[in-house]
């Protein structure tokens, strides 16, 4: 019995210590403001390419636009809590709920309007490395 708590108590340790130091490899992502928290989950190389993969959670207040934005490579999410809908230009808007996911093209300018409960997003980018992230659209 003992040994078992302990097997346990220290798998509970290593998780909390990956999740804190993907938190410190990802500073450029943590990024809090009035209308969205942004926590940096992982982040991993594509094998044999100059891209990397990197995974983090957006929580939106309710009734915000994020911003227009790009991203230097391809972006996916799955909502998690709330909804949102997704406006990528050229394309048209994407009511997004808990349970469905997103896509959105390699610099593809788009922006996203939480709803009245707000949103809760896991995010996945592949972007060049040295790139960043996102960049603010006109």
């Amino acid at each position: 019995m003992f040994g078992k708590i302990l097997i346990c108590s220290a798998f509970a340790a290593f998780a909390l210590v990956n999740v804190a130091t993907a938190q410190q490899q990802l500073p450029s992502m943590t990024q809090q403001t009035a209308t969205i928290k942004r926590t940096p989950l992982q982040k991993f190389d594509v094998p044999g390419t100059n891209y990397e993969t990197v995974i983090g959670m957006a929580e939106i207040v309710p009734n915000v636009n994020v911003g227009r934005h790009t991203h230097p490579g391809p972006e996916s999410g799955y909502m998690v809590e709330g909804e949102m809908v997704l406006f990528v230009e050229g394309q048209p808007e994407k009511a997004v709920k808990a349970g469905q996911s997103y896509q959105v093209p390699p610099g593809a300018i788009h922006d996203a309007k939480s709803g009245p409960n707000g949103a809760k997003v896991v995010a996945t980018y592949v972007v060049e490395k040295g790139k960043p992230l996102a960049s603010p659209a006109p």
